[in-house]
């Protein structure tokens, strides 16, 4: 029996899971392995946790893997790919395969057909592939720059509105918002806060923080959210245009802890697309991206994915 492990190795958390050629055997979840935001030692420990856990929950070794398929973020670029294999071989063995979070989320959703998926977890991007086999993206470019609507966007942007709003209207004390934001970093005072947003903050930890506040009734939180799904529909809208144009139909999902946990941006988005690109028919089921890499690893690779004369942008 041949043994398969699909990773979607996040910047909040890393999903395993392993399979036979048709079942799925177990799964494990740990901390984000994205390298890129979370560096080499901690995207390891999160890599082997998760692997280790999936692995005792299928009782399988990790040496009767025979392949393995890990979605990153990045993982298009040669010296992402060459250190997460690197990092991949100490803990299994056989065949591994590297390819970008978004191939992963493609292939859960569509496999091989046509289709746009949009993902919202850490950082976000749209992506999409149409009949020709024609590929496009938009966002996706990192959080200094890009990254609409994604979680560390909407902590960010609600910690920017918070301040602001204490700028126009000054109060010993904080209103819902800020002092949930206050609550999830643990801080005492505007002050600390401030001192951490401008340092190596975990913007992505206060979606929770907002979620709720913004179900609480703050205007300011709700506005942060209905911003993000307006984003997050301009990057689908963006992909649809270029690689369908007027199609009659055009299949659409989501995937990410955006999508799952903040209904009102889910709603946003949805409502937007559907006004300005009724032609996409959305499915209102969340994507699980390790499941597409399983899939991946059980038929392999196709690296035709990355012919440059295919893919409109890396």
């Amino acid at each position: 029996m041949a043994i398969f492990l699909g990773i979607d190795g996040g910047g909040t958390k890393t999903s395993c899971v392993i399979g036979d050629e048709t079942s799925l055997l177990g799964a494990g979840t740990s901390g984000g392995s994205n390298v890129i935001r979370v560096g080499e030692r901690q995207a390891r420990e999160s890599l082997g946790a998760a692997i280790r856990q999936a692995c005792a929950a299928a009782n399988v070794n990790p040496a009767q893997i025979q392949r393995t398929c890990a979605g990153v973020a990045g993982g298009a670029r040669p010296e992402i790919d060459e250190l997460v294999r690197r990092m991949l071989s100490e803990f299994v063995s056989g065949q591994i395969e590297v390819v970008g979070d978004m191939v992963i989320a493609m292939e859960a959703a569509f496999g091989s057909g046509p289709g746009v998926i949009v993902i919202a977890g850490t950082g976000s991007i749209a992506y999409g592939r149409n009949s020709k086999g024609e590929t496009a993206r938009a966002g996706g470019w990192g959080f200094a720059i890009s990254d609409e609507g994604s979680g560390h966007w909407i902590g960010r942007s609600a910690v920017a509105a918070a301040m602001r709003a204490y700028d126009k209207q000054p109060s010993e004390t904080a209103d819902l918002l800020l002092d949930s934001i206050m609550k999830a970093w643990s801080v005492d005072s505007r002050e600390q806060l401030v001192l951490i947003a401008n340092k190596s903050a975990d913007f992505a930890a206060l979606v929770p923080a907002v979620v709720f506040a913004a179900e609480a009734g703050d205007a300011t939180a709700r506005n942060v959210l209905t911003q993000a799904g307006t984003e997050l529909a301009t990057l689908a809208g963006i992909v649809i245009s270029r690689l369908f144009g007027n199609a009659v139909a055009v299949p659409g999902t989501v995937s990410g802890g955006v999508f799952c946990n903040a209904s009102l941006v889910r709603q946003v988005f949805y409502d937007r697309l559907r006004v300005e690109y009724p032609q996409a028919l959305l499915s209102a089921s969340l994507v699980d991206p390790a499941r597409g890499a399983l899939q991946l690893a059980r038929k392999g690779v196709d690296r035709s994915i990355f012919d440059g004369s295919r893919l409109s942008a890396l």
